[in-house]
């Protein structure tokens, strides 16, 4: 009786293992969409342009926007003027930027 159980059990972990196996081969990974916005791709311009973009950047940097030399770099990203002015566009302040854009709507 115990090696009719054993072969049963082995049996049906080796068929659950392989339905498993062939439905995740059978569904394609979903990729989440890229954002639509990021500091180190998306032009400064661009996101002085998309209110929503400008309100997250005033919040993280406050008075960036205001600042007359801004138009400058328009055609910079906020990761390419980092080193120019580190102390205001630190790293944490970039990755809390890239969290909030990320949340935008496509």
């Amino acid at each position: 009786m115990r090696k009719f159980l054993a072969a049963t059990v082995a049996a049906a972990l080796a068929i659950g293992g392989t339905a498993a196996f062939a439905t995740e081969a059978a569904t394609p990974a979903v990729q989440a969409p890229a954002p639509k916005y990021t500091t180190a791709d998306t032009e400064i311009g661009t996101l002085l342009d998309d209110p929503a973009a400008k309100a997250i950047i005033d919040k993280y940097i406050p008075g960036m926007t205001d600042n007359e030399q801004i138009e400058m770099a328009r055609f910079l990203t906020l990761r390419a003027i980092q080193p120019y002015a580190p102390d205001d566009v630190t790293e944490e302040r970039l990755e809390k930027i890239d969290e909030e854009l990320a949340k935008l709507p496509q």
